[in-house]
This record gives structure tokens, sequence and C-alpha cells, in this order.
């Protein structure tokens, strides 16, 4: 197949996609569906055309994300994150950990997997995806009390790293039955990670921001584009440099996005456009990736352990986060258990040890896929009534 067929054909579900934003708004249908969707109906088979590709896939939306979590970071303030960072860390480091942990004796004791491949599909869906939370938060336009949307917000696109790490860890494990892993390895390699992140992040973004407000750039069009090129060389610098590529894309959007005086409206514009090409293109690529035909093949068996992730493993991680954090009411707690919201994160992180070639990883993958389904239909469509149930929605001084 030709680039130019590829582009064309790729640009066509995009529009396909678009064209439907609106009405699956006005049904309640989340737009990340309707892009999987597509990807889902016209690839694998349709109009002679089969797309298999896994590291292909890994790469875009790793790609993706990384868009998706320096656009969150261009838009919170350092306000709210001042606000949210103690809750907020606790649940983006503790909180992925235990959930890790109870899900994967959840598994255990429900599927024909061995421990090792319990905990690597534990740690795959263990995050909640800053994509989901950020789209699905803005699109219901919630502000809701005790800064619990911020934290949530936060959670997301800081709790990849911890996940990550034991996702590429527990790879490397299974392939290699033989290979253990050390506790001090596994802390130090957290800390590196992290540690590398928040300097190249922090660095980068506030040169950028220096360079920005010193040098009054005539047209304010080279501003994204500055601030695009500045992206990649945080991002991708510290990834060379053994840093989380994904915490260093938001520290460096926070950084940019609270710091740059001047373009600030054209810079908000070009990105938030930027981000929704990337999900887009995410979502139809993983929609291509999965093939519609296996997926019955795991559907019964992925709805109780995907409802337990929902009921029991998030709320049980969550309360146990929250423990030394006794002035936080108890409809927070609830309302922050109840939401992990999952989307191509889970997904991404699952083509890892699918790529890679793990025994049975497939199989994780369209499982993953519908867990992220009922995280979307049921922790998503949750939020607003949920919130609302709780006394946690923020009216507008108008109502």
């Amino acid at each position: 197949m030709t680039t130019e067929m590829v582009m064309v054909g790729i640009s066509l579900l995009i529009v396909i996609g678009i064209l439907l934003h609106h009405p699956s708004r006005t049904l309640g249908i989340p737009s990340l569906l309707i892009f999987m969707g597509v990807g889902l109906m016209l690839g694998n088979g349709e109009f002679n055309f089969v797309y298999d590709n896994l590291s292909q896939t890994a790469w875009i939306g790793g790609l993706a994300l990384n868009v998706i979590v320096f656009v969150g970071g261009l838009n919170t303030s350092t306000d709210k994150i001042k606000i949210a960072y103690k809750e907020g860390g606790v649940l983006a480091s503790f909180g992925v950990i235990f959930t890790t942990i109870i899900f994967a004796a959840i598994l255990y004791l429900l599927l024909d997997f061995d421990l090792l491949t319990c905990l690597l599909f534990a740690a795959i869906v263990s995050s909640t995806d800053a994509a989901a939370v950020f789209s699905i938060l803005e699109s219901k336009k919630l502000k809701l009390k005790e800064q619990t949307d911020t934290v949530l917000e936060f959670e997301s696109a800081t709790n990849d790293p911890v996940a990550m790490l034991m996702v590429i860890v527990l790879t490397d494990m299974a392939l290699s039955s033989h290979q253990s892993i050390a506790l001090s390895t596994l802390t130090l390699n957290l800390v590196t990670q992290v540690l590398v992140a928040i300097v190249v992040g922090l660095l980068i973004g506030k040169i950028a921001v220096k360079l920005l407000n010193q040098i009054s750039l005539a047209e304010f069009g080279l501003i994204p584009v500055f601030v695009l090129a500045t992206f990649i060389i945080a991002t991708y610098g510290a990834d060379m440099l053994g840093g989380n590529i994904l915490l260093a894309s938001y520290i460096a959007g926070v950084v940019i996005g609270n710091g740059i005086k001047r373009g600030q409206l054209v810079n908000l514009h070009f990105f938030n456009s930027l981000s929704w090409l990337a999900q887009a293109l995410m979502f139809i690529v993983l929609g291509l990736q999965i093939f519609p035909q296996t997926l019955m093949s795991v559907f019964w068996v992925s709805i109780i352990p995907g409802l337990l992730l929902i009921l029991v493993a998030r709320p049980l991680a969550v309360q146990l986060c929250y423990l030394p954090f006794v002035k936080a009411s108890w409809k927070k707690r609830l309302f922050i258990s109840m939401i992990g919201l999952k989307g191509a994160t889970p997904i991404v992180f699952a083509l890892i040890p699918a790529a890679a070639g793990v025994p049975g990883a497939i199989d994780i993958v369209h499982m993953v896929f519908f867990f992220v389904l009922m995280s979307v239909f049921i922790q998503g469509g949750a939020i607003a009534p949920l919130a609302n149930k709780l006394g946690l929605e923020q009216k507008n001084k108008e109502e």
C-alpha cells in the first residue's frame, strides 16, 4: 500500500469520526468510542484492507499520549497543583501499586493465569487515563467541590510512570522465567525516571518561557510552533536520559502553560486542536488493530473481572491511599474511588507485552479493550449523576 493511500485513508477515517462527533455528544457517547468504532468497522478485512502491526500501533499510541498529556499540562494552573499534589501524588504512586496487588489477586482467583501474568495484567490497567479524564470532565463542563476534579486530573496525568515501569519490568520477567528483579533495582529505576523527567521538564520548560517572554516574536503563529518544538525536546530528551516521557510531557506543559505571557490564546487553540488530532489518530489506529471477530472469545470472561476492577480493586486502593487524609470528606473519597477512568493508556500499555511476544498477551489486549469500554460507559457515564447525588457539583454563580 502506497504512502498516499495510507494518508488519504487515515484522513478519511478522521473526517468520518469528526462528522459523527456531534451526534455522539447528543447521545451521550464519548468521542473516543466513536473514533475507535470507526477503526473497528472499516479496518481488518473491510474493503480488502487488513491492519495488524502491534509495534507501530504502540508507537503511534505512545506519541499521541505524549501530546495529550502535554496539552493537559498546558491547561493546568499551578494554583490547582498546589492544592492537589499531596492527594494526587499518593494516588498516582501508592494507588497504582495497591490497585495492581489487589486486582492481581482477583485475577489469580478468577482466571487460569499464573501469578506473574496476573501481576502484568493488573499493572496494565492500574492507572487512570489522562486523555479520558481531561476529555470527559471538559465535555461535561464539570467543576467539583473540594478540588475533586483537580485531584482526578493530577492523578491521571502523573500516575503513568509507576504503571509503565511495572509493565516493562513484568514484561521482561515474563519473557525470561528465570529472571528476578530486586526491589532496590525497581526503586532506583522508578526514582531515576521520575527525577530525570522532573529536572528535564522543568529546565526545558523554563528556558522556553524565558526565551518567549524576552524575545517578542512579531508573528504570533510562530509561538505554538516554538512550543511544539520545545515539547519534543523536553519529552524525548527526558526519554533519552532515562526519564519518564509522560511525566516530562506534563511538567513541561504546566511550566510553559503558566509561564508564557504573549500568544496564550493562539497557543491554546493550536494545542487543543493538536490534542484532538492525537486522540482521533490514536483511537482510530487502536480500533484498526483490534480484530472484532476475536473479541467475542474473551467477552464473557472479561465482564466479571472488569466489574471487580471498577467496584472492588479501585475503591479499596483509593480508600487505603486516603487513610492519611483525615480531613477529606467521605463523599470526596467515594467519588474518587468510583471514578477511575480508563482510556487508551491501558490499551497502549497492553501492546507492550503483546509486541514483545509475551504468551497470552493478545488475549490481555482484547480483555483490556472491554475493560476500557466498561469504564467509559459505567464510570464515564456516572461522573455527572454521582457528583450531583453526592452534592459535589459546583454550580455556576449565575445558577
